[in-house]
């Protein structure tokens, strides 16, 4: 190892530094000699929380800025939430590596109950997801769902002021907050499937600088590379993003990947889903072919209802 100094591109969120942090300290693991250095960038996403991501543009907010670190040279390396990362990756940019995966469930927090069944007819249930939102209509259409946005810390305290009787937050960034005291129960896999990527970190670089994929490979949990790939190539041939409500989910059985992917229309009204199995050295034909299933089944007519 030649280099000897390491610039870490991070939105400034409590997560986001905290997930930036622990990227730091399995890097120094692997390279004890090396020096790592945090850049910190408030993103447009973090800046207009009064507005919803549907309304400024995407997720893709979320990473914009710590591209831009990458391509003019302060940063040499950016952490993300692999759920925030759109499908398409700007030229000259990859994302080769991603660290063991947390729990991708998402979390049912509430004060007063402890249960997505136990919230009365009317209850107010927040949460910024259209994933989400859909699918828990879908299930309760006698609930009020409320936009909710900011930071964990944020999100939990509109809840502690009684703004909501509920919300509903993914338990990776709780988890790695030391914040799994707040969760009062879990929405499974089946009832609540995740977006693509949702508990998963990823470390994006420039394309062709081989000193840094050196120095970040060792990182890397293959099961969760794979698992992903296969997530976010059934999101990209439906054309998924955070602007619709598309969920996907892959787990590692055996030598082969186990997808679900999840389409649903405006208020959880039609819900069309498929369940895929194939090769593990075929994930990302996997995702494909899921999504190409979905897209028989009506996805695009689904999905057409939210680029009105």
């Amino acid at each position: 190892m030649t280099k000897q100094r390491l610039i870490i591109a991070t939105r400034e969120s409590p997560l986001a530094l905290e997930q930036a942090h622990i990227v730091s300290a399995l890097l120094k693991q692997h390279h004890p000699e090396l020096a790592i250095e945090l850049l910190g960038i408030t993103t447009e996403a973090d800046k207009r929380l009064e507005v919803t991501l549907t309304d400024i543009g995407g997720k893709g907010l979320f990473v914009k800025e710590l591209e831009e670190a990458l391509f003019d040279g302060r940063a040499d390396i950016a952490v993300h939430s692999m759920k925030d990362v759109p499908m398409e990756l700007p030229k000259g940019l990859i994302l080769p590596v991603m660290l063991k995966r947390e729990d991708a469930r998402d979390a049912f927090i509430s004060n007063r109950f402890n249960s997505l069944d136990d919230l009365p007819n009317g209850a107010v249930l927040g949460t910024s997801s259209l994933r989400r939102q859909t699918q828990m209509q879908a299930l309760r259409p006698d609930l009020e769902m409320k936009n909710l946005r900011g930071n964990i810390q944020t999100r939990l305290k509109r809840l502690d002021e009684g703004q909501f009787d509920a919300i509903i937050l993914a338990s990776a960034g709780l988890k790695r907050m030391g914040l799994e005291h707040r969760i009062n129960s879990y929405l499974p896999i089946e009832t609540c499937l995740p977006a693509a990527g949702q508990g998963a970190l990823g470390i994006e670089c420039r394309e062709g600088d081989e000193e840094i994929l050196q120095l970040i490979y060792p990182l890397i949990d293959s099961i969760t590379f794979d698992c992903v790939s296969a997530e976010r190539a059934l999101c990209t041939q439906i054309g998924g993003g955070c602007k619709v409500p598309v969920a996907a989910y892959a787990e590692m059985l055996g030598n082969h990947v186990y997808l679900q992917g999840l389409v649903s229309g405006r208020n959880g009204s039609k819900i069309i889903r498929t369940q895929q199995e194939g090769k593990r050295d075929q994930a990302q034909m996997l995702g494909k072919s899921a999504g190409a299933e979905l897209q028989a089944l009506g996805a695009d007519a689904l999905l057409s209802e939210f680029y009105d």
